[in-house]
């Protein structure tokens, strides 16, 4: 455990290595001294002159909370800092890469990796003061000034590759909507053996139809709820049977898993095999379980006469802008309306407004 010795110095068990010719040094240290001797560079000094990108505040209570609501789950990787050349290393024996980092507290510890994780700990031991006992892994690089500590900052950061939304959701056991998604995607046609699990999008030639994270983002938009609120069995269990329901009748679904036709062709030609397509799909589902909520398994069959082709012109600055698939909020409204027509559904003063102007 951290402490301050005698001399002055903070104390550190550490582990000593080698990089690039470089000493580096990981140690353990207790979340509640984070903030008393990690520095990050102040927002007002320029760009030129700092080692890390400003802070973004935006993103702090975010990981705050996930801080404070996961106190026994939580999982934080190592921050990476850089100190002053003065450190000294007290291996446990001779020869040995185990002992102690001694650091001056007058030292200047910067964080390279990590400046939003220090500032959320920081809030987050404010609100939930145990989590202060916990501990933290800090790879120590010795300073050599703002040039290496500004490479330092590009080179960490020039690989990091955020993980696509459908991978997210296959991994994240505590969002409920994933969960949801991710039963749909392994229980219920037309998702089974058809859904992108890792991918943020399908590739031309893939054998699948859709991603995991359009099938959460429409499925959130069914059940009219929000990627951070809690879904209930019975929420599952409506989800499972609307999306049931629509397979039956969307009859280009029903060849793909005859085998009839490859989902890549499917793609290329028709809009229910996109995104676009399931997300209007899920807007018109709520709408008709919400205003039909004792027939809509019977009013759902007249989705079998609509044409999905991407050649139909009724898609035309829809969900098709000369002659390719439009992703915009607006355009999924608008396709959305063209299927609640269909099906005798009531638009709202909004998506009659969107379609007045639409006309227009």
């Amino acid at each position: 455990m951290s402490q301050v010795d005698s001399n002055f110095f903070y104390s550190f068990p550490a582990v000593r290595g080698q990089q690039a010719d470089r000493p580096f040094y990981i140690a353990t240290c207790p979340l509640r001294i984070i903030p008393k001797i990690f520095m990050f560079d102040e927002e007002e000094v320029p760009a030129e002159l700092r080692a890390q990108r400003s802070i973004n505040k935006v993103r702090i209570p975010e990981i705050t909370r996930y801080l404070v609501d996961n106190p026994k789950g939580y999982v934080f990787s190592a921050l990476t800092a850089s100190v002053e050349k003065n450190v000294t290393f007290i291996p446990s024996s001779q020869g040995s890469d185990l002992g102690t980092l001694h650091v001056p507290m007058e030292a200047r510890i910067l964080i390279n990796d990590g400046q939003h994780r220090r500032a959320a700990i920081e809030e987050a031991i404010k609100e939930k003061p145990e989590l202060g006992q916990d501990n933290i892994a800090v790879l120590f690089f010795v300073d050599e000034g703002l040039k290496r500590s500004q490479q330092m900052f590009a080179d960490l950061n020039k690989h990091a590759v955020r993980p696509s939304p459908s991978l997210s959701s296959l991994y994240d056991f505590r969002d409920s909507s994933a969960a949801v998604a991710r039963h749909l995607a392994l229980n219920v046609a037309p998702f089974v053996g058809y859904t992108e699990m890792e991918k943020s999008s399908v590739a031309l030639k893939s054998n699948k139809l859709f991603t995991l994270s359009s099938i959460k983002q429409a499925t959130q938009i069914l059940l009219n709820k929000g990627s951070k609120a809690s879904f209930s069995d019975q929420d599952l269990d409506l989800a499972s049977e609307f999306w049931t329901l629509v397979n039956v009748h969307i009859a280009e679904w029903q060849m793909v898993q005859a085998k009839e036709i490859s989902p890549s062709q499917l793609r290329q030609e028709f809009i229910n095999a996109h995104g676009v397509g399931l997300q209007a799909l899920g807007m018109l589902g709520h709408s008709l379980i919400q205003q039909c909520p004792k027939d809509w398994q019977q009013r759902i069959v007249k989705i079998h006469d609509i044409d999905w082709r991407k050649a139909n012109p009724i898609w035309d600055n829809r969900a098709m802008h000369h002659g390719r698939l439009s992703k915009t909020t607006t355009s999924i409204k608008l396709t959305a309306n063209l299927l609640r027509k269909a099906l005798s559904i009531t638009l709202t003063t909004q998506e009659q407004q969107l379609e007045d102007d639409f006309k227009q």
